[in-house]
């Protein structure tokens, strides 16, 4: 009787226990016969083998709700979980803390460029951004507040700053500017018409277009109609192509650009933002610059109120860099990490406020100023920080006034901005 090698015997033994398990566990339909087969032989996943197993997972997470199981995105997940487990274990040494704060911006910043890259939208930036604000707070009614040292009138301050900021990003959240079709009348784009909307952020054209609705209209065709429209506003054959949205079938005006991560056309449309899951554009823009500056200033108080608890008779900045002790017991550790980890977040927020308020101030749009860059067509100063297309450009006192004045009257654009 042939000898059984003892390597081959640990190779079999563990193949029935794979086996075994594989099949005690509940049916799931989201493993493909060839995800199975290769789960079972150690064979490598091709990626978009990956790619639908995620896809079928996130549309079988669901929670139960009063009129059935609601759909939960999987991209919320992550922060829910990696944030407390980051921030504690960077509170147990100072070395720790700097190779998971140094960490943390890294891996979201490559989060960003993926999903990017593949122009599909993550609901992961809000749910970080919305989560880090809860556990903040958490972090310091638990571990500040018990010392003795926050009075209630400082409390009730950060507490209305922080309801401030949802207040904020709910308006900022709401509709940016969506272009409508002429062919859907005075109706602007509703929740059943973003519903048409693929994941991968390209429209559906069934429902959007307003196709059934033109039948009567001579035997014209509704992109037969905006042409003409877009000949009598551009005066030159010339621009119809450039002014025309074949994926939203519609003239756009001049500022108006098509997100490729929402799908949409958006009226004066300044940049995507991934921390609100929405673009920016003419009807948010100035909740979004409000959001910014109440978190700033909420951020900062905070940071204020928790080096003042846990490093005592130092200045803010002194105690920032240097805090003897902050690693004596636990609670100090844990609040020291969340001052820095709030720090690198606000840092990252006054840029992006920075670069706002010099847009506004020379009354360009962020993908005005890419647009600019990529055809080497404005003016840079102070080493790129400021880009001047020249062509909005009213003056700062003006270009401050339109911008205040945005939203006010959507359907009346002046002269300048009609193409």
């Amino acid at each position: 009787m042939p000898r059984v090698h003892q390597s081959q015997l640990f190779d079999s033994h563990w193949f029935d226990l794979r086996s075994s398990l594989f099949r005690s566990l509940p049916p799931l339909t989201w493993f493909t016969p060839q995800a199975q087969d290769r789960w079972i032989t150690c064979k490598s996943v091709q990626p978009e083998t990956c790619e639908r197993i995620m896809d079928t997972i996130s549309d079988r997470l669901r929670v139960p709700w009063l009129r059935g199981a609601k759909k939960v995105n999987i991209s919320i997940i992550p922060p829910l979980v990696l944030l407390p487990v980051f921030l504690r274990v960077a509170s147990w040494h100072f070395l720790l803390g700097a190779v998971v704060l140094t960490s943390l911006p890294v891996l979201a910043l490559w989060y960003y460029y993926l999903t990017h890259r593949r122009k599909e939208q993550t609901l992961f930036f809000l749910s970080l951004g919305l989560f880090s604000l809860g556990y903040m707070y958490y972090v310091f009614l638990q571990e500040v507040v018990p010392k003795g040292h926050v009075r209630p009138t400082q409390l009730a301050l950060l507490t209305c700053g922080l309801l401030l900021i949802l207040l904020a990003l709910y308006r900022a959240k709401k509709n940016p500017g969506y272009l409508r079709n002429p062919a859907s009348g005075d109706r602007s784009v509703s929740s059943s018409q973003m519903e048409c909307l693929n994941p991968k952020g390209q429209e559906k054209t069934k429902g959007f277009l307003g196709a059934e609705s033109s039948g009567g209209l001579n035997n014209r065709t509704p992109k037969d109609d905006l042409k003409g429209s877009s000949r009598t506003l551009a005066g030159s054959p010339t621009k119809v192509k450039e002014d025309w949205c074949a994926k939203c079938q519609l003239v756009r005006p001049a500022r108006a650009w098509h997100c490729r991560i929402c799908g949409i056309c958006v009226r004066r449309m300044d940049h995507h933002c991934v921390w609100i899951n929405s673009c920016v554009g003419e009807s948010n823009h100035q909740a979004f610059i409000l959001a910014l500056s109440i978190f700033l200033l909420t951020s900062v108080y905070g940071i204020a109120l928790t080096l003042d608890t846990i490093c005592r008779d130092r200045s803010v900045f002194t105690a920032l860099f240097y805090c003897p002790g902050v690693y004596a017991t636990y609670s100090s550790a844990l609040s020291f990490t969340c001052v820095w980890y709030s720090v690198i977040i606000t840092a990252g927020m006054a840029y992006i406020f920075l670069i706002q308020l010099i847009n506004i101030s020379y009354n360009v749009t962020e993908r005005e100023v890419q647009q600019a860059l990529r055809q080497k067509t404005g003016r840079r100063l102070l080493c790129g920080l400021i880009v001047d297309t020249g062509q909005y450009n009213r003056g700062f006192l003006r270009n401050w006034h339109q911008f205040s004045t945005l939203g006010a009257h959507p359907f009346h654009h002046p002269a300048e901005d009609i193409v």
